[in-house]
C-alpha cells in the first residue's frame, strides 16, 4: 500500500478511537451520577460499579486500548444494572418523588 493509504487508515483509526473514547467518558460520567443517586450500594452494585471502572482503566482488555468498544460495553452493562437497582429502590421510577397522587379533591393540601 502507498504512504497516502496508510495516512488515511491512520486518520480513520484515530477518529474511531476519539469517538469511542468520548463515548466511554460519557458512560463513565453517567455511571458516577447513577451511583450518587443510589447512595448506599449493595454488594452487587459495588461489584458492578468498581468492576466496570477497573476494567475501563486497566490496560488488559479484550480489544486493544485505542478502541474502547469493549470498555463501553462493560460500562453500559454496569449502568444498566445500577439503573435497574435505582428503579427498584424508587418504585419503578428513575427519580425519587411522590409515590402516588391524591385521589380526590378532599385529599389535596390547602
Amino acid at each position: 500500500m502507498s504512504r497516502d493509504t496508510w495516512i488515511i487508515i491512520g486518520i480513520a483509526v484515530a477518529i474511531v478511537g476519539i469517538i469511542t473514547l468520548i463515548g466511554a467518558i460519557k458512560l463513565g460520567r453517567r455511571l458516577f451520577v447513577t451511583k450518587r443517586m443510589l447512595g448506599e450500594l449493595g454488594t452487587g452494585g459495588k461489584v458492578a460499579f468498581w468492576g466496570a471502572l477497573i476494567y475501563t482503566i486497566l490496560p488488559v482488555d479484550l480489544l486493544p486500548d485505542p478502541i474502547y468498544l469493549d470498555d463501553m460495553g462493560v460500562l453500559a452493562l454496569a449502568l444498566m444494572y445500577l439503573t435497574n437497582l435505582l428503579r427498584k429502590r424508587n418504585g419503578g421510577k428513575l427519580l425519587p418523588g411522590p409515590r402516588s397522587k391524591p385521589s380526590s379533591k378532599h385529599d389535596t393540601p390547602r
